[in-house]
């Protein structure tokens, strides 16, 4: 074997190993994402993890007057001032959490169409919102308090 076939076999290797660790990153990472869903997206049934038992994340705000305790559970609606949805999260409140004010969930939706929230994300004060909620609420051309801009 010359210098030449020896330099290209170990150029070769070299490639395969790399295609490889990247390939194996890739599909570590893809099952790790989360997608962020808008209540409108859900009730429409426009969301890819429809059929899947894949999780995802929906964001908004908690309506008002919609905040209950069942056992230990929480169940309340978050809305998009368009559409509202359902969700129910059994874990640990964060204190910021109330009525009104913006929140982000992570779960998955079940057969009654009730979102089961696992984590649950709230603002940090008046004036945060997370970005995707104030995108969607931008996109639906309405404000925080439901009127057009």
């Amino acid at each position: 074997m010359t210098r030449k076939q020896a330099r290209l076999y170990g150029i070769l290797v070299f490639m395969l190993g790399l295609g490889t660790a990247t390939g194996l990153t890739l599909t570590a990472l893809s099952s790790s994402i989360s997608y962020f869903r808008t209540p409108t997206e859900i009730v429409s049934g426009q969301y890819p993890e429809k059929n899947s038992n894949r999780a995802f994340r929906i964001g908004g705000l908690v309506e008002q007057g919609s905040l209950r305790h069942v056992d230990q559970q929480i169940i309340f609606r978050v809305t998009d001032l368009k559409n509202t949805l359902t969700v129910s999260y059994g874990g640990v409140i964060p204190d910021l959490f109330r009525e009104g004010q913006g929140v982000i969930a992570e779960g998955r939706m079940n057969a009654e169409q009730v979102f089961v929230a696992q984590t649950l994300l709230a603002k940090h004060d008046e004036k945060y919102m997370p970005p995707e909620v104030a995108r969607a609420l931008k996109t639906s051309g309405m404000t925080r308090q439901g009127t057009a801009p």
